[in-house]
């Protein structure tokens, strides 16, 4: 076989049914975490139905284009999502200006994220963090899913208690299979309860439509900057943080010059804005993805495809997911961070100097507080760094002799008393 069958088909070899698995959960983690949002920014903005498809099949290729052929290039599960925040932020300033106007202000906002990626002032930001810290801040990004599995239990106790101990068995006889067999348990039986209903559901492909961009000071403003801000500190630097917690260790001025780039080239169509992923990131960076780390990457290619499938038929999301009960999306998504989040505190708390700081990154991320349409991500890591300064200002590092010390003059042992 060639070198370059070799190369199409290792994919393949490398991937397995956890890293199936794992990929759709990612994808299913993404959609399920702002489409409402989108939805209902749009429905307030007085768009379209054929507008707000276009939106999410814009959204869906970049992200598929971009997770695969990241993944391919750097062997790294590296998953692109749209930005939460900031589909957050369009429910209350989208309605505000025309459409055209906000198109404007998405490639505005791209070409930001571009700018910063090509520069690479964001690698010089990520070799400044530390370890810490960044632990800290995935354990606290994760924590709010994670923990959703136990509100779940209770409206759905038997679903969600069937899931978390079919979880628990599995991974005692074959971790590698746990998510898989929480999945197809609650699958079953949610089937079995009558909890999947699919009366709404009907297949419809989504055909993308361009809208010429405007722009106006008003939402350059409104939409534009605030988009930015909340992309970098909310979507991308969590996502760098996850990827490199978990030992992938790739460039980040690449990933997010092509993310600014994709962006550009999808916003007429309605994109707001692609970003590294956080959330459905650490699903396939962890190890129920696949027990070999360096085959990880596999996972966030299903991602991908999986994107891929779902942007194709856009106009049939909402019903899907609407079929789904929501415990049991929380709870497989929550099972599959466990592992990421028992990682991220282990690391947080390592380091007895930088404890203390990282516990307040970890709890400030976790609360999941808003503050100038800002997210907790950006506040967690601002907090734990202005403790961490703090705590260490002008502490003399482990290890060194301070400077009283060492102007201070020997004390005469026992055995050198002064004649």
């Amino acid at each position: 076989m060639t070198a370059a069958l070799r190369a199409v088909f290792r994919p393949l070899a490398d991937s397995s049914p956890s890293a199936i698995v794992a990929g759709f959960i990612a994808m299913l983690t993404a959609y399920t975490s702002s489409l409402v949002l989108m939805f209902q920014a749009g429905q307030a903005a007085g768009l379209s139905g054929a507008q707000i498809a276009s939106w999410i099949w814009a959204l869906s290729i970049g992200m598929a284009v971009c997770t695969i052929g990241l993944s391919l290039r750097y062997r790294a599960p590296i998953v692109v999502a749209w930005s939460t925040p900031g589909a957050a932020l369009l429910v209350g300033s989208l309605p505000g200006v025309g459409y055209a106007e906000a198109i404007g202000a998405y490639l505005l906002c791209a070409a930001l994220l571009a700018a910063v990626g090509l520069s690479g002032g964001c690698e010089r930001l990520m070799r400044r963090l530390p370890a810490s810290l960044a632990a800290a801040l995935l354990a606290g990004i994760l924590f709010g899913i994670g923990s959703a599995i136990f509100l779940a239990a209770e409206r759905r106790p038997l679903l969600v208690g069937a899931m978390f101990f079919g979880y628990l068995l599995t991974k005692r006889l074959s971790p590698r299979y746990a998510v898989l067999a929480a999945l197809l348990i609650g699958g079953l039986l949610a089937g079995l309860l009558g909890l999947l209903d699919f009366r709404d559901f009907a297949l419809q492909p989504a055909l993308p439509l361009w809208t010429a961009p405007g722009f106006s000071l008003q939402a350059t403003v409104s939409i534009g900057i605030p988009l930015f801000v909340v992309a970098m500190a909310s979507q991308n630097i969590p996502g760098l943080v996850v990827l490199r917690a978990d030992g992938y260790q790739v460039p980040a001025s690449p990933l997010i010059a092509t993310t600014g780039l994709a962006s550009l080239l999808l916003a007429p169509f309605g994109a707001h804005g692609l970003n590294l992923a956080a959330i459905s990131a650490a699903i396939c960076t962890g190890r129920s993805a696949h027990e070999d780390p360096q085959r990880r990457y596999t996972a966030a290619l299903w991602c991908g495809l999986f994107y891929a499938v779902a942007g194709t038929f856009a106009a049939t999301l909402a019903s899907l997911f609407a079929a789904l009960p929501g415990e049991l999306v929380l709870s497989i998504a929550a099972l599959a961070l466990f592992g990421s989040i028992g990682g991220g505190l282990n690391s947080a708390m390592a380091e007895p100097r930088e404890r203390e700081a990282a516990l307040v990154t970890f709890m400030i991320t976790a609360s999941g507080m808003t503050l100038l349409s800002i997210g907790a991500a950006f506040w967690g890591l601002l907090g734990g760094v202005l403790t961490l300064a703090i705590l260490e200002w002008r502490r003399p590092a482990r290890g060194s002799i301070s400077p009283a010390r060492r102007a201070a003059p020997p004390v005469p042992g026992p055995d050198r008393r002064p004649g």
